[in-house]
């Protein structure tokens, strides 16, 4: 066995005798956490127990949350706007809203059913 030496650091002195007490405190405080995470889990689970029971199908919570789309009749080529519509297709030629602002220009207004404004 080996020979400790005559003069201990105050490290080790210190972790001699700090050890027992970080082991009983480390198992007081996992057990701690533990407990609370059990009572967590089993809130949660009841919360989602009782939800699933009352749950719509798919089919009805898709139905209510998108809108059904519209006709659209009038589009201003702005800053806004983010789709071209078939009929400012059809009407300029062109499928992009970069291209109509730079042959039209920027707030032009396209209606159905009216000729194309002129280009600038």
């Amino acid at each position: 066995m080996a020979r400790r030496p005559a003069q201990d650091s105050i490290d080790s002195i210190v972790r001699e005798a700090m050890d027992g007490v970080v082991r009983r405190a480390s198992v007081a405080i996992a057990r701690a956490v533990a407990d609370l995470a059990a009572a967590q889990l089993s809130e949660q689970l009841e919360v989602g127990v009782a939800r699933a029971g009352r749950r719509r199908p798919r089919a009805a919570i898709a139905a209510r949350t998108t809108r059904p789309r519209g006709d659209i009749s009038r589009w201003a080529a702005d800053r806004r706007a983010r789709r071209v519509p078939n009929f400012v297709i059809e009407l300029t030629g062109l499928k992009t809203k970069k291209q109509i602002v730079q042959k039209y220009g920027d707030g032009v207004v396209f209606e159905k059913g009216k000729p194309a404004p002129k280009p600038r």
